[in-house]
């Protein structure tokens, strides 16, 4: 497999997961529709931390600036680790989080996996 075919097929990966973690988002109730003002969109804290929860972070900042990095063909990051928030954030929460968790984990390979 070419550089080209791998990237492209990195890409397709990552947009079916996109598209997965969004659908579990919305099936466990955690998709908000109202976005947060656009103070807590511009927070420099890692995961917005200071001003969205995890779930607002990965459906306002992470779902979309993917998005856009896919649709434009930009350059995607070298590397991602999201898991240990994800389990960190789920843990008190009265939430079946197994799936959302498992395609997390599974964004982080496409990314950390050098294949």
């Amino acid at each position: 497999m070419t550089d080209r075919e791998s990237e492209l097929k990195k890409r397709r990966l990552l947009l079916e997961l996109l598209n997965q973690l969004e659908s579990e988002l919305r099936r466990r109730n955690l998709w908000q529709e109202i976005p947060p003002d656009a103070d807590a969109l511009n927070s420099t804290e890692p995961f917005s931390i200071d001003k969205l929860s995890f779930v607002q972070w990965l459906q306002f900042i992470f779902i979309v600036k993917m998005g856009q990095i896919l649709q434009f063909s930009e350059a995607l990051p070298e590397s991602l680790s999201l898991s240990a928030m994800a389990e960190e954030y789920f843990k008190p929460l009265a939430v079946n989080s197994t799936e959302i968790e498992k395609i997390i984990a599974s964004i982080d390979s496409v990314f950390n996996d050098n294949n």
